[in-house]
């Protein structure tokens, strides 16, 4: 099993001033270690279940462009991109210039989008839940249609495009990566069976897990579409990998077909947190 560090939480001390130093070391420490993924949120406020909307927030493709430059081999993403911040056909362009610049490592992790109080904040539009998986589904098939060979128009339910076109392709063939996170049974996963080549499952509780994986395979034969052929990874962003039940969960996992787990930033020592993560949890996990 491979792991992923998720650097969720900006409230680092120094910051704002210290913040491009250490985020740039946690990066190197962490692909040095061993991390096989970097990822970010796309956020714009804090999250309040977790902190004051008012703690600080990057912007996440800024922030990924300028993580390209400090390292060579992790895959570099966010955790995930909500479906309503960006016009999809200028999102593809986005994370094609990521692939690019980052000689091929960029991912696009998408969503239906949630946190109702900065869309209203920032005049982001919110729609109904429903109207946006209904844009979540017609942007991936922007996207890949943005990254093939057609660079004729799109015209659908929700956005109209007069061209495609893409210069220069993304490196990767045939594109970046397409990962979708959640655990919805009904939409979600459906749409990860459809369009995802990873999916990130929002819980690790190995149970839950394995019912969602059933759900996830359910869909994929439903579609026609290769249920081994997607990547499966779960998010422990709260969990300590150091406590004494974390691997037997993780050997639990690995079990189910789980090949990565994402775990989160400590922002008091981002850098150290990293490095003994990479030093003591990482060989274990590799190993399951």
């Amino acid at each position: 099993m491979q792991a992923g560090l998720h650097f969720w939480n900006y409230s680092l001390p120094g910051s704002p001033q210290s913040t491009p130093a250490v985020l740039a070391e946690t990066a190197r420490t962490a692909e040095q270690g061993g991390f096989a993924q970097f990822t970010v949120m796309d956020h714009w406020f804090q999250m309040e279940r977790v902190a004051p909307a008012s703690e600080p927030m990057l912007e996440a493709y800024t922030t990924l462009g300028f993580l390209a430059a400090q390292t060579s081999t992790m895959r570099l993403g966010t955790l995930v991109t909500g479906v309503t911040y960006r016009h999809p056909g200028l999102l593809a362009k986005t994370v094609t210039t990521l692939d690019v610049l980052s000689g091929g490592r960029a991912m696009l992790g998408i969503g239906a989008a949630w946190y109702d109080r900065e869309h209203h904040a920032l005049g982001v539009p919110y729609p109904p839940i429903a109207e946006r998986f209904e844009r979540l589904e017609e942007a991936l098939q922007i996207v890949l249609q943005m990254w093939s060979e057609d660079d004729g128009p799109h015209e659908g339910a929700h956005y109209a495009l007069a061209e495609t076109l893409n210069s220069p392709q993304a490196v990767q063939r045939p594109h970046p990566p397409i990962m979708i996170g959640g655990k919805g049974e009904r939409k979600t996963l459906r749409i990860a069976a459809q369009y995802a080549q990873i999916v990130n499952l929002t819980s690790a509780d190995p149970d839950e897990v394995s019912h969602l994986l059933d759900v996830l395979r359910g869909h994929c034969d439903r579609l026609g579409t290769d249920y081994d052929a997607i990547e499966k990874t779960v998010i422990a962003s709260s969990a300590d990998p150091f406590d004494a039940g974390f691997l037997p969960q993780m050997e639990r996992l690995a079990g189910l077909g789980i090949t990565q787990v994402v775990l989160g930033n400590r922002p008091q020592d981002a850098v150290g947190g990293a490095a003994r993560v990479a030093d003591e949890v990482l060989p274990a996990l590799a190993a399951l």
